[in-house]
């Protein structure tokens, strides 16, 4: 058997790298699922040996990913040319041609040479896992089981595309707030290092009496002209700072708690959790994927630190003889009293998946419609924080000229 290299990750996200035998990449990653750990990464031991620039590569990978909607393209293709009669082998050289990103092109043609050597689909989809999801090797993995491949490629293009549209409304909702936010940023700082000076100039020579609010933006425009560089360094490091405790246990805790309590957008992220969630684990018991281990992709496919841990302990309470609806009952806070009670009655019919994919939809429109009304909230929120804030800055500025005009 093959020694790997691999990377792992366990729910608190700590990651952890090294060597390990096993027969394939399966076997690998239920090794590692039995010290609590998943699978991120692995590479057999002599591939790693023989090309230290194809480490390179992959390591660049991880900063230019595979756009989602390249692989959807590929999911769709993939799916019609089965459907047609043409070889795993062929299709895949076929859809290698027609890839954009070059990272895609080369993972494709690699997977046709496997299979043709004589591995299987999953197996072989294994070896890009910062391509290809555990989602999607297991859901191609039960249909290859079954023969129902065809279907499992339905499916997972029916998830992705969902999916995709979720969390681009999402980022199309949050665009406009950001973008205002920064070009008021942008505008802020502008004032500041050149308006500002002009006008302490002026008070100088003028010998006006400063208020305090007035004495505040002088000094911080002083503070900015004299250490534009420090600054910009230190808004760099805060950054990575901020983004290296976000990857810990205790900011992971903290970023998720922010979201679900944070005004406004807790429904919106609730919902969405709960959507992505429900989405992902009817996608994958449909598929024929079993019970235990779909609770464990599903966990690894969401974000937010609390619905991870909730189908974490879920799927351990599943493995020993627990229902889904039951082992979910402690997390009422996350899944509303609908969807544990509406999981009972798909468990006690035997029509899980398909209660999922409902209440998947519920959420779906649920999300819909917060954010369109959130996007009519949000503008005159906005002008109102930004007009006092402009207020506040031009009242300051203008304090002491108008000192000067009762003194006259």
């Amino acid at each position: 058997m093959p020694n790997y290299f691999y990377k792992a990750k366990n729910l608190e996200g700590e990651e952890k790298m090294g060597v390990l035998n096993a027969k394939n990449h399966s076997e690998l990653a239920k090794i590692l699922r039995k010290k609590k750990y998943f699978l991120t990464e692995a590479k057999e031991e002599k591939e790693e040996k023989k090309n230290i620039l194809s480490l390179n590569l992959d390591f660049l990978d991880k900063f230019f990913k595979v756009p989602l909607t390249e692989k959807l393209f590929f999911t769709k293709n993939l799916g019609v040319m089965i459907k047609t009669g043409v070889s795993l082998p062929r299709s895949f050289q076929i859809l290698s041609n027609q890839a954009k990103n070059s990272q895609f092109k080369k993972a494709l043609k690699t997977i046709s040479e496997k299979i043709s050597k004589g591995k299987s689909l999953s197996e072989s989809l294994s070896l890009f896992p910062n391509i290809f999801s555990s989602l999607y090797i297991e859901t191609l993995k039960a249909g290859e089981e079954t023969g129902s491949l065809e279907e499992s490629l339905k499916i997972l293009d029916n998830q992705m595309q969902r999916e995709h549209d979720l969390k681009s409304k999402i980022k199309t909702a949050m665009a406009y707030p950001m973008i205002v936010l920064v070009m008021t940023m942008l505008i802020g700082v502008f004032m500041m290092v050149f308006a500002v000076p002009n006008l302490k100039v002026a008070f100088e020579e003028l010998n006006v009496q400063i208020p305090p609010s007035t004495k505040m933006f002088l000094y911080l425009a002083d503070f900015l002209i004299r250490n534009w560089f420090i600054s910009i360094i230190f808004l760099f490091v805060f950054a990575i700072i901020l983004i290296s405790y976000f990857k810990t246990k205790k900011g992971q805790r903290l970023k998720s708690n922010l979201l679900l309590k944070a005004p406004i957008i807790n429904k919106i992220n609730k919902s969405s959790n709960s959507s992505l969630a429900l989405m992902i684990l009817s996608s994958l018991l449909r598929a024929g994927v079993p019970v235990v281990r779909a609770l464990e992709i599903t966990s690894g496919a969401l974000s937010n630190f609390y619905f991870k841990e909730s189908l974490i302990n879920a799927s351990r309470t599943v493995e020993k003889g627990g229902k889904i609806s039951e082992s979910l009952q402690p997390y009422k806070d996350l899944y509303s009293p609908m969807v544990l009670e509406m999981m009972e009655i798909g468990e006690e019919t035997g029509e899980t998946s398909e209660i999922l994919r409902g209440l998947a939809d519920f959420y779906e429109e649920e999300v819909t419609d917060s954010l369109a009304r959130l996007s009519s909230m949000i503008e005159p929120l906005l002008i109102l924080v930004i007009g006092g804030v402009v207020g506040f800055f031009a009242i300051s500025m203008l304090q002491p000229i108008f000192n000067i005009t009762k003194g006259l």
